[in-house]
């Protein structure tokens, strides 16, 4: 009984963030500044909505519910895969050049891991919608999760100063990090029903942690005298280092 509650407190509690989200974007004002977001936002309310509409018509073991999750599932990596892209052209808004680099650098991961996924076709081509859908998924969900790690790596390096698309990208990984781990344990050891719990609990409580964190980023105040400070730290370190 507890064990059905906590599940339904996950399951709940992420529809409401998720709808909530999106209306603090709409009421803040803030829709069409964070477009990339609020539109993944919608896709993850539709998923649930459709997932949700077709179980309770069809039932968990239909067909129907089986191509229904599994479309859905691979709609919100592509939706992930673009909130991502858009994460990198914020991150270089003012590296022109590095931009330019970066949005052929993920045209270029995206045609490589079409290309991958599509070998399943070969071996499977009379199951187009089983083998292909998702082999494309897992290799991009795992393909977002080394992208927002190098753009985390990279907003670092040039020391941005937007402390808002931090906080996105540390949301978003939360959100790959946590199932991509849990996903990898299952494999590791088949059969165990210890792997099953945790990929049915992990999964949805990393989303919450993303809502939750993307939330905090939406409403925390901007900090002024954050770039501010960093330029000053950037100039005593050169000056160091010309005096030395």
């Amino acid at each position: 009984m507890v064990g059905i509650l906590a599940d339904y407190g996950l399951q709940y509690s992420g529809y409401l963030l998720e709808v909530g989200l999106i209306l603090l974007l709409a009421w803040r004002g803030q829709a069409k500044r964070l477009t990339s977001l609020c539109l993944y936002l919608v896709c993850l309310v539709g998923a649930e909505a459709s997932r949700s509409n077709v179980l309770s018509t069809y039932g968990l073991a239909s067909r129907q519910y089986f191509y229904c999750f599994y479309v859905t599932d691979f709609l919100l990596v592509l939706a992930f895969f673009l909130l991502v892209c858009a994460f990198f052209k914020r991150a270089c808004i003012q590296e022109e050049k590095m931009w330019r680099f970066a949005r052929l650098l993920l045209f270029f991961v995206f045609v490589l891991v079409a290309g991958v996924s599509s070998f399943s076709l070969f071996r499977n081509y009379s199951q187009l919608a089983g083998p292909f859908i998702v082999e494309f998924e897992q290799n991009l969900y795992f393909t977002c999760l080394v992208l927002n790690t190098l753009l985390y790596i990279l907003m670092q390096q040039i020391e941005s100063a937007d402390d808002e698309l931090s906080l996105l990208v540390c949301g978003a990984g939360i959100q790959l990090a946590g199932p991509a781990a849990t996903m990898a344990l299952v494999y590791l050891t088949p059969g165990q029903h210890y792997s099953k719990w945790l990929l049915d609990h992990i999964m949805p409580l990393c989303t919450l942690g993303m809502l939750l964190t993307w939330a905090y980023a939406i409403v925390r105040p901007p900090q002024a005298g954050t770039a501010s400070a960093r330029r000053k730290i950037s100039a005593v370190a050169e000056a160091a280092t010309s005096n030395s």
